[in-house]
């Protein structure tokens, strides 16, 4: 690494050289228009063309028959999120049907992906997403809005006896999963990969602070589906007792509420609506414990169930709470003298 000075012409204007090997070997001579991107760690790269691409990377996988769907689905959903742009996966011509119905249930659990390229032994993945259309903000929004409606559903779906919409929860606790590995893509190609960030030299550690919280976010979607998922012990063909019922619903208003005021205080950065909603953390608490002393004179699969209730309502304001302590992190980095 060779150091060259800094030189201000004009009064407002700083100029660099540039390396005279680097110059000639690119084809470019005076008067030529150059390329600047403001790296995530503060660096600006120059680029003799607005139009160069990274190579896309490719992670090829040898199927030799002892996988079964879950190994090889983890395995591809691993090199999605690593950021891999082509997925192949070779195998033996027996192993076919089901290589081909695996790579297919992956191109519909995450988002991009498509089967590009099928042969006698090889399917080609690739993962057709711009994350300009859909980046890890976004994600997150979207992230919030579903899954506070499971907590909400799941409860209502307990209070209706409605087989329906608890099985509507566990279906969109999956979508709540490709949001997730998209944030955790996003996160790795940006460390990976440094990428324009049009000025904001604090991207890179958003994006990180955007996977911390994501994965709260996907952990109380994992809890709103674990409540529906007592339906048919406490629900089935029987009414839950109307005074539990106001109990759990009051619990899951206040949860919600937690995690509303969470996610609010992130998006505005309010370190003051952060810190009140951690504070209230303390009185759902109190209905949490409430509740579990009324589920303890359940019996046997009862008590599991209503247990697993109480447990999930108490851990999802566990988690919202973490959100506020995330949104505080990512406030006083942004308020940071030179951040902006």
């Amino acid at each position: 690494m060779e150091g060259r000075k800094l030189q201000l012409a004009g009064g407002s204007t700083y100029l660099v050289s540039l390396p005279k090997p680097w110059v000639t070997g690119a084809g470019l001579k005076a008067g030529d228009t150059l390329f600047l991107d403001v790296e995530t760690d503060g660096s600006v790269s120059v680029r003799a063309r607005s139009n160069e691409k990274a190579t896309i990377r490719r992670k090829v996988f040898q199927e030799k028959g002892h996988d079964t769907r879950d190994h090889l689905l983890r395995k591809l959903i691993g090199a999605y999120i690593s950021g891999f742009g082509l997925i192949e996966v070779r195998f033996a011509p027996d192993q076919a049907p089901f290589v081909r119905r695996v790579a297919r249930e992956f191109s519909r659990l995450v988002i991009g992906p498509e089967v590009i390229e099928e042969t006698r032994n090889s399917v080609v993945i690739q993962d057709l997403s711009d994350p300009t259309e859909l980046s890890s903000e976004k994600c997150l929004r979207r992230m919030h809005l579903t899954v506070r409606a499971m907590l909400e559903d799941a409860i209502q779906s307990l209070k209706r006896s409605d087989p329906t919409l608890a099985h509507d929860v566990a279906l969109r606790d999956q979508d709540v999963d490709r949001l997730y590995w998209m944030v955790a893509k996003q996160y790795n190609l940006t460390h990976m990969f440094p990428i324009q960030t049009r000025g904001n030299l604090s991207d890179g550690q958003a994006v990180h602070g955007h996977r911390l919280i994501a994965k709260l976010l996907e952990r109380i979607g994992d809890h709103a589906q674990r409540i529906a998922s007592t339906f048919d012990v406490v629900a089935k063909d029987k009414e839950i007792d109307p005074r539990l019922m106001r109990e759990f619903e009051a619990a899951e208003t206040s949860a919600v509420t937690l995690l509303d005021q969470a996610f609010g205080s992130l998006v505005s950065g309010d370190i003051e609506a952060a810190n009140q909603a951690i504070d209230s953390r303390t009185s759902h608490q109190k209905l949490i414990d409430a509740l579990s002393h009324r589920v303890a004179v359940k019996k046997g699969e009862e008590l599991l169930a209503f247990g697993t209730i109480v447990d999930s309502l108490g851990r999802v304001a566990s988690y919202a709470a973490d959100i506020a302590e995330q949104a505080i992190n990512m406030a006083v980095l942004t308020d940071e003298p030179g951040s902006a």
